[in-house]
């Protein structure tokens, strides 16, 4: 039997304790197959005196995770930090130019540093593997990089946020507002006490630009994308799209046009039909549209300890089959060199069209200016409603309208001229319809 496969673990939190736990617990079965043992020989965290459930004993620490990557003697780094920088950045990078393979859970950390580090990885011959850093435990980088080379994708989209699809769910089933989710959310250990990178969208946007990158081959660009959170969902638009026959969820969404890629992370419509509509709570799914396969969905836990840790484990297997002499793969599909500059997309079209509420003062005339607006900048309209809003405001009207298929240009610029005519109350909600699996 070859040597055993030597991991130092930077990072001992939720994610951490649970691949030192999981690889002591499957130790036979993981040799078995990868044909060697997986051994954690150094580990580096902030505090010694924590109690993390997990044996450390005979296991080397480090206050220092840079100099674990270059004095302990391993053969892998698994980056469990966290951040797009600092000690993060510190140690995957020292290990990289160790000639050492990496292991990371960090898509800040790849979104915004992962071309350098690739470069790195590739000119040492050594593998920098990165599956739980998109969707948790859901198999989409080895899927994208390795077993859709026969395919040419044109888009590629989910949910890729559990918090926010735990929120949302919550919202439609048990009728609560936003605040109240998220406070609850919050309590039961699904969102951060600060949630903003998750809930307006931030963390979906790491995730998106690393699948961008695989999907078509372009540079990674995370200051590219259009970004729109969940803060401002209401009740209101949850029923609303019910009725209409929606559900309303946060998608990442890259596709290829002619004029280039288009990026948008944002709060979506989607069929009561689609299968990516019944994904619920802290599920994330990751659907890939592609000339040879067709479409193809995955879903599977999106985060949590045991998930995030089964994807790590995953790719130190990977690395524990390789052996002295075999060529690696390039980091994000293509070597480094061979990515394209990444190409923004002219504004188009957008073909699902788009769902427009607006809060007004019940008086005559309104009902026709909205349309009248619509017109005058070319907006076709699938339909548009009035109703009472529900709120014991008898002089205050809801008007729901769903356009063709139209520019984004288009709605906002007619929004702004309702808003600008007096007839609004209320700030005024668009929200993209998305044909989806």
């Amino acid at each position: 039997m070859s040597e055993a496969l030597r991991v130092g673990v930077a990072g001992l939190g939720t994610v951490g304790s649970s691949v030192v736990r999981i690889l002591a617990a499957k130790s036979d079965e993981l040799t078995r197959q990868c044909g060697r043992p997986i051994v954690v020989t150094a580990v580096s965290a902030r505090d010694r005196s924590r109690d993390r459930g997990i044996d450390l004993s005979g296991i080397e620490w480090y206050d220092d995770a840079a100099e674990m990557a270059e004095k302990a003697g391993i053969d892998v780094l698994v980056e469990l930090i966290g951040g797009d920088n600092g000690p993060a950045m510190a140690c995957v990078k020292a290990a990289l130019k160790a000639g050492r393979h990496v292991v990371t859970a960090n898509k800040a950390l790849l979104a915004s540093q992962g071309l350098a580090l690739a470069e790195i990885a590739e000119k040492k011959g050594v593998l920098l593997n990165y599956e739980a850093a998109v969707a948790g435990g859901i198999p989409i980088i080895k899927t994208m990089r390795e077993a859709m080379a026969a395919n040419t994708i044109s888009r590629v989209y989910g949910i890729l946020n559990g918090t926010c699809n735990y929120i949302l769910t919550r919202m439609e089933a048990e009728k609560m507002d936003f605040a109240e989710c998220l406070a609850d959310a919050q309590r039961l250990g699904y969102a951060e006490a600060d949630p903003t990178f998750d809930i307006e969208g931030q963390d979906t946007a790491h995730k998106l630009a690393i699948l961008t990158s695989l999907a078509f081959g372009t540079k990674i660009s995370p200051d590219d994308i259009y970004l729109e959170g969940i803060s401002n969902i209401t009740q209101a638009d949850i029923k609303a799209a019910g009725e209409l026959g929606y559900r309303i969820k946060l998608l990442g969404v890259a596709l290829r046009t002619e004029t280039g890629i288009e990026q948008r992370v944002h709060p979506t419509m989607v069929p009561m039909s689609s299968v990516i509509a019944q994904v619920h709570g802290v599920t994330n799914a990751v659907a890939i549209e592609t000339d040879t396969l067709g479409e193809l969905l995955l879903s599977g836990p999106g985060a949590g300890g045991d998930a995030t840790a089964s994807s790590v484990i995953g790719d130190l297997a990977d690395i524990a089959k390789s052996r002295p002499g075999f060529q690696h793969g390039p980091v994000f599909g293509r070597p480094v060199r061979e990515l394209a500059p990444y190409k923004r997309a002219r504004m188009r079209s957008h073909e699902g069209g788009y769902f427009i509420r607006l809060s007004v003062r019940d008086r005559a005339g309104v009902f026709a200016a909205v349309a009248k607006r619509m017109a005058e900048n070319n907006i076709s309209l699938e339909s548009i409603v009035q109703h009472a809003n529900g709120q014991n405001t008898p002089d205050v009207k809801t008007v729901i309208l769903v356009t063709h298929e139209t520019m984004e240009a288009s709605v906002r610029k007619a929004v702004e001229k309702i808003t600008g005519d007096g007839h609004l109350i209320d700030k005024p909600q668009v929200i993209r319809i998305e044909r989806a699996a």
